[in-house]
């Protein structure tokens, strides 16, 4: 991945064809000439919400890759391998114009199920929760994003779809790792160390001669070529696109700096962010106990990125958007 483009094909032009209605342009006086201006904008409004594919490099089949650190909106994203990773937070959508291949290299569609991540192994399985409604489905996160800071996740149209996204496009999410099956994904496709088996070579063996009182005669045993069979890749099963319903937990919005390893440190951010409602909470991490800076509650999404904003603005770095 390079990390001059981190986000291989996003647009942050937001396209909105709110108030482009004939009806209120005849009502708000327009001229034959205002009206044909209209119809021109209202029809290149239309044919971006389903524009090409940008220009950029051609699906060469999925590979494994994590990349490297990047900064994107104000934000410091670190891609790893994780062991565990359920996350809360805020999902978008993708916007209209991404190019044809995502970062592991698979063909991009909006119809697949298909979602990025700022800080996943690619390609990784995992399971999305639309805490609103309670609606769950498995995706593919094959692709680096989402470019606005405090989201955690991007997803297609189709996905969006499914699980019932909001008109705004943005929707307080659970992100959950399927690890086991992540794991024999990435391993199929060049993850981690591969053992080859050793070939067997002709070693002549000599055989010990029979005990005494014994039929039989000591000789040479003749080099066996016996044939190894490689083992084929696992096979991995991809989404089913079967949406299943649990019970809806929403909950407030925060916004979360982790990851200090006093309560002192901690509250000395806390201090540069005097104005801000909030406190400092301890959190577990692999067993040992860390602390963060918790800020809120807030009650809706524009009143959480103002907060992000205004931790960014203070010149502290890596603020998250959580649920609860």
């Amino acid at each position: 991945m390079n990390p001059a483009r981190p986000w291989p094909g996003l647009n942050r032009a937001g396209l909105n064809r709110a108030g482009l209605n004939r009806t209120g342009l005849n009502r708000a006086g327009l001229n034959r000439t205002g009206l044909a201006i209209a119809a021109a904008t209202v029809a290149m409004l239309a044919g971006c919400a389903h524009k090409p594919p940008r220009p950029g490099p051609s699906p060469t089949g999925a590979h494994y890759t994590i990349g490297y650190p990047f900064e994107g909106g104000g934000e410091w994203h670190y891609p790893r391998a994780f062991g565990a990773y359920d996350q809360t937070g805020l999902a978008a959508v993708i916007p209209p114009g991404h190019e044809a291949a995502t970062t592991d290299g698979e063909a991009f569609h909006q119809s697949g199920l298909m979602a990025q991540s700022p800080v996943l192994p690619l390609p990784s399985l995992v399971t999305l929760t639309n805490l609103v409604n309670g609606r769950s489905l498995t995706v593919r996160v094959n692709d680096r994003g989402p470019a606005t800071p405090g989201r955690i996740i991007a997803v297609t149209r189709a996905v969006a779809s499914r699980l019932g996204f909001p008109a705004s496009g943005v929707v307080e999410i659970r992100v959950k790792l399927l690890e086991s099956r992540s794991s024999a994904l990435q391993s199929a496709l060049g993850a981690g160390p591969h053992l080859t088996p050793a070939p067997v070579a002709g070693v002549e063996a000599s055989a010990l001669p029979p005990p005494p009182g014994a039929a039989g005669s000591a000789g040479t045993t003749r080099p066996t070529n016996a044939p190894v069979t490689a083992a084929a890749p696992p096979t991995v099963a991809g989404p089913s696109g079967i949406v299943h319903t649990t019970t809806p937990d929403p909950g407030p919005l925060y916004v979360e700096i982790g990851g200090f390893g006093s309560g002192s440190d901690a509250r000395n951010t806390l201090y540069r962010l005097e104005g801000l409602p909030g406190g400092v909470v301890p959190q577990s991490s692999e067993g040992r106990t860390l602390y963060a800076v918790k800020l809120g509650p807030y009650h809706s999404v524009a009143a959480a990125d103002a907060a992000l904003r205004a931790v960014l603005a203070r010149g502290v770095p890596d603020p998250e958007i959580t649920v609860h």
